[in-house]
């Protein structure tokens, strides 16, 4: 009786009723919690990440960069895409990851890693080609 009374009977509390979104937290069973957190770490990586390219992309063309306009152009829109398709992938993969923990399910892949890897390559080889002293 005494670890009822004081919270520790082994029992896991539900979660406070104003968590987002809703349709996931109201499923499965409450994961431990360094898993969500590290979770919520890679979601935080993912839109740094994104900020990063989008800065990238602007400065790239922003500032003065001896390489033909339209190989710059085409990297830094790359850069930008990239940007923006990296919060998708945040989003995505936290919530996907979030409900693999709350089933006990293994963790699935990354959705939009590889094409983001691509398109950053891309955008590499179009600044390097840019970069070169014949270009």
């Amino acid at each position: 009786m005494a670890d009822d009374a004081d919270g520790g009977g082994g029992e896991i509390p539900a979660p406070p009723p104003c968590r987002y979104p809703a349709a996931l937290y109201s499923q499965g069973a409450e994961p431990d919690p360094r898993f969500s957190l590290a979770n919520e770490r890679t979601f935080l990586a993912w839109i740094r990440t994104s900020l990063a390219l989008i800065a990238a992309g602007v400065a790239l063309e922003a500032f003065v960069v001896t390489m033909p306009p339209g190989l710059r152009l085409a990297a830094a829109l790359l850069l930008v895409v990239a940007g923006i398709a990296a919060p998708v992938q945040a989003w995505y993969g936290w919530l996907r990851i979030e409900r693999a923990l709350r089933h006990s399910k293994p963790l699935p892949a990354p959705t939009l890693s590889l094409p983001i890897v691509l398109v950053i390559v891309i955008a590499g080889v179009l600044v390097l080609i840019g970069l070169l002293p014949w270009a």
